[in-house]
C-alpha cells in the first residue's frame, strides 16, 4: 500500500515538472481539430471574397476569352457555345489597320491615350496642389477639405448627368458663363457633339477624379516630418524649394501607385462617356471602352468585340508591368 502511494506521488511530480512552461503556466498541446480550426479560419474568411472574385471577374474573363475565338453574332445568341470556331481571325480583323474595323479601333486607341494623358495629368496636378495647400493651418481648412471631396462622394451617374445638362448648347450653364456673361465665344458652342466633345469629357473626368488624388496625397503628406520643413526654412529655403526638394521626393512612392491607379481607371472608364454621350460617342471622344461596347452590343458582333477586349487587357497588363519595372528600378537607384 505504501509503495503504491509513493509511485503515484512520483508520477504526479513528474507530470507537474513536464507540464510547466515559462512562468510556471501549465501548457497543453492543442488537439488536431483545434489546429485545423485555427489554421483554416483565415481561408474560411477569405472564401466569400474569392467566390465573388471568381463570379464577377475571373469566370466572365475566361468566357470572354473563349468568345473571342468564335464567330459569335446575333444568330448564335441563344446557343453561343455552338458558334463556329474562328481561331485568331477576330484578332486579325481587329488589328488590321488597313480595314475599316481595325482603322476605327486604332483611332479610338489614340483618342483614349490622349484623353488619359490629360485627364490623369490634370487630376494628379490638382490633387497634389490642393493637398499641399491644405497642409497649413488656417481658418476654414476643414470646410475646404469637405468641399473638395464632394465630387468623389457623389454617385457617378448623378454627377455626369448634371454635367450633361450644364453642357447643353442653348440653356446650359457653361455656355451661359462663357458666351453670355464673359463673351469669350462668338456663339454658344456644342459641347456634346463635334470636336469640342473631347474637352467636355476631359473636364468631367478631371472633376470626378482629382478628389481621389487629393485624398491619397493628403494622407501621404502626414508621414513627412514637420521638422524637415522647419529646418529648411531656417536654412533659407522657400516654398517652391521645399516642395521640390522635400515634398515631391517624399511622395514618390505614393505618386507611383496613385498614377498607376488613375491610369487604369481612366483608360477603362466606361460610365462617364456612356452617360455623357449615350451609346454613340462623337468621333473626337470615341474612347476604346465605348468603341468595344458598340462593336459588341450595337453591331452584334460579340466575337470581334471580345477580341478587342482581350487586346485591351493585354495592353494594360504590358503597360502596368513596364511601369512597375521602371518605377522599381528608379526607386532602387534612388535608395542606392
Amino acid at each position: 500500500m505504501t509503495a503504491t502511494v509513493t509511485t503515484d506521488s512520483s508520477t504526479e511530480k513528474s507530470d507537474r515538472v513536464t507540464s510547466r512552461g515559462t512562468g510556471g503556466a501549465r501548457r497543453r498541446l492543442p488537439r488536431i481539430p483545434d489546429r485545423i480550426r485555427q489554421g483554416g479560419l483565415p481561408y474560411l474568411l477569405l472564401l466569400p471574397a474569392v467566390l465573388l472574385e471568381l463570379l464577377v471577374h475571373v469566370i466572365p474573363m475566361i468566357i470572354g476569352i473563349v468568345m473571342s475565338f468564335r464567330e459569335l453574332t446575333q444568330f448564335y445568341i441563344n446557343n453561343w457555345g455552338g458558334a463556329p470556331w474562328r481561331g485568331f481571325d477576330n484578332y486579325k480583323i481587329a488589328v488590321d489597320v488597313n480595314a475599316p474595323i481595325g482603322e476605327a479601333l486604332l483611332h479610338s486607341f489614340f483618342v483614349t491615350c490622349v484623353f488619359t494623358f490629360f485627364a490623369v495629368g490634370l487630376a494628379w496636378l490638382f490633387g497634389v496642389a490642393a493637398a499641399i495647400m491644405l497642409q497649413e493651418n488656417f481658418r476654414g481648412r476643414g470646410f475646404l477639405r469637405a468641399i473638395f471631396l464632394v465630387p468623389y462622394a457623389l454617385p457617378v451617374y448623378a454627377a455626369v448627368i448634371t454635367w450633361a445638362f450644364m453642357f447643353q448648347r442653348d440653356n446650359g450653364l457653361v455656355n451661359h458663363v462663357l458666351h453670355d456673361q464673359l463673351g469669350l465665344t462668338d456663339q454658344p458652342s456644342f459641347w456634346l457633339i463635334g470636336d469640342n466633345s473631347i474637352y467636355a469629357l476631359i473636364v468631367v473626368s478631371v472633376w470626378k477624379g482629382w478628389p481621389f488624388a487629393f485624398l491619397i496625397v493628403m494622407a501621404g503628406l502626414q508621414n513627412i516630418p514637420r521638422e524637415l520643413y522647419e529646418a529648411s526654412a531656417i536654412d533659407g529655403a522657400g516654398i517652391w524649394q521645399q516642395i521640390r526638394k522635400i515634398t515631391l521626393p517624399a511622395l514618390r512612392p505614393v505618386n507611383q501607385v496613385l498614377v498607376l491607379v488613375l491610369f487604369l481607371w481612366t483608360f477603362n472608364d466606361f460610365n462617364t462617356p456612356y452617360v455623357l454621350f449615350g451609346k454613340a460617342a462623337p468621333e473626337s471622344a470615341d474612347l476604346i471602352s465605348i468603341h468595344i461596347y458598340q462593336s459588341s452590343f450595337v453591331t452584334w458582333n460579340f466575337g470581334t468585340g471580345s477580341a478587342m477586349s482581350v487586346l485591351l487587357l493585354l495592353f494594360l497588363l504590358v503597360v502596368t508591368a513596364a511601369y512597375l519595372l521602371i518605377t522599381s528600378r528608379g526607386r532602387k537607384g534612388a535608395d542606392a
